[in-house]
């Protein structure tokens, strides 16, 4: 029996990543389809087609306690998880002001990718896969050399929160100095600098039990938010994104995968 969670699954890619999960698992597996409105849950479980149980959750994860919360209840129903997909995302448009959006979107985007590390890898059972869904953008060829120690230096996700803290108060502040004005890219990078600490801690139990975390990135997708930013017209779908993403789940590990920021099945090098 495989039971499988994902954050942010009401639309988009995170609703193509839970459809395709209930697709290829079987009647006798479990998908847990998370977001934040009660509503558009039960209007997202009752939307996917597919063999495998679809179960709706409510989890934001920009709360403090939640994902504590909901690690503790699969623990208690299930004993442990076999597949997570961090994708709780805030989206952003040109015309939002970063100083007003600073304090949730770091919230969510940040501090709600690092407490589902820290709540979700513990409970992965052997060949388990702890994926957050990040960006290219996530890379530190985007970040100017001065900031790279940043998110090098850390080596504890306590350390990243620090890190990602302060940015934001800079923000807040409107000391942006260096950083670039897209907020997305410290944004995914603290994400995939997050994913790459706690993989140095974990890697040599995780090879011995054939546990994969990584961040993923989809690429471009069609979705009415990219198209604020980008000329979308022939991205993917978000189904179509989903495939390589769900392939990453579900097919044998690559161990060189481990740690780092998988796009398509390749390696995209963090810096």
């Amino acid at each position: 029996m495989t039971i499988a969670l994902v954050t942010g699954a009401t639309q988009g890619l995170g609703l193509a990543l839970a459809e395709g999960l209930a697709q290829r698992l079987k009647p006798t597996d479990t998908v847990y389809l998370t977001g934040r409105d009660a509503v558009r849950v039960a209007a997202a479980v009752g939307s996917v087609q597919g063999s495998a149980q679809v179960r709706g959750e409510l989890f934001d994860v920009a709360q403090p306690n939640s994902a504590h919360d909901l690690a503790e209840q699969l623990k208690q129903r299930h004993g442990g998880v076999d597949i997570v997909f961090g994708n709780a995302v805030m989206r952003i448009g040109p015309d939002d002001d970063p100083r007003e959006i600073a304090d949730e979107y770091t919230q969510v985007n940040n501090f709600g990718t690092t407490r589902l590390l820290r709540e979700f890898a513990p409970l992965l059972n052997d060949n388990g896969r702890l994926l957050v869904v990040a960006s290219s953008l996530g890379t530190l060829h985007h970040l100017a050399p001065v900031l790279h120690g940043r998110f090098t230096a850390p080596s504890t996700l306590d350390e990243i929160d620090d890190q990602i803290a302060r940015w934001r108060d800079e923000i807040k502040e409107n000391r942006t100095g260096a950083w670039p004005g897209f907020v997305n890219i410290p944004s995914k990078i603290g994400q995939v600098a997050a994913v790459r600490v706690l993989a140095a801690q974990r890697r040599e139990e995780d090879t011995e039990r054939g546990i994969l975390i990584a961040s993923a990135c989809p690429g471009m997708i069609n979705t009415p938010t990219s198209a604020l930013w980008w000329d979308v017209s022939t991205a993917p779908t978000p189904a179509q994104a989903a495939k390589a993403l769900l392939d990453l789940a579900l097919d044998p590990v690559k161990r060189e995968h481990y740690g780092e920021l998988v796009r398509h099945g390749e390696v995209v090098p963090f810096s």
